[in-house]
């Protein structure tokens, strides 16, 4: 019986291994891999050329959260000028915005797409905002143009 098994052994096929895997056509876990690498990449180089875009959503995103934290309107009118006049300086420059006040800053703004702050709005704004007394709440205005001119929209 021993002679059986090993004349078995003798008539099979010598022993070899399947060929290697080719790197070539990939898996679909690399491709998946590879689309999000390259989403990544675009995402990251978009966001290096536009910083603007952040920085409008950024503040949009605080303007948004004034708006609903804020009831009073003494309050409000300094913590929405203080947002504009930030984001002034960093969108236009600090040589730019820093020396303005008073009708020059309004004059700005609206020059630069906050038209409803033009004339008794801007002005209301302002003394709300340093003390000088609130003759009238113009909440609509004081958000709608601080909200085209962060849009940059007339």
């Amino acid at each position: 019986m021993g002679d059986i098994k090993s004349d078995w052994l003798t008539q099979l096929a010598p022993a070899h291994a399947p060929p290697p895997a080719s790197w070539w056509p990939l898996a679909p876990g690399w491709w998946v891999l590879l689309i999000l690498s390259v989403i990544i990449i675009g995402a990251l180089i978009y966001r290096q050329r536009h910083p603007a875009t952040r920085l409008r959503r950024i503040a949009l995103h605080e303007l948004k959260n004034l708006l609903t934290m804020i009831s009073d309107d003494v309050t409000l009118a300094r913590e929405l000028e203080h947002l504009l006049r930030r984001f002034a300086i960093v969108r236009f420059g600090r040589d730019r915005v820093a020396n303005l006040s008073g009708e020059r800053w309004i004059t700005f703004i609206v020059e630069h797409g906050g038209a409803a702050l033009d004339g008794d709005a801007g002005n209301n704004l302002l003394r709300a905002a340093y003390g000088g007394g609130l003759t009238y709440s113009d909440r609509t205005n004081w958000m709608t143009g601080a909200r085209t001119f962060i849009k940059g929209r007339a």
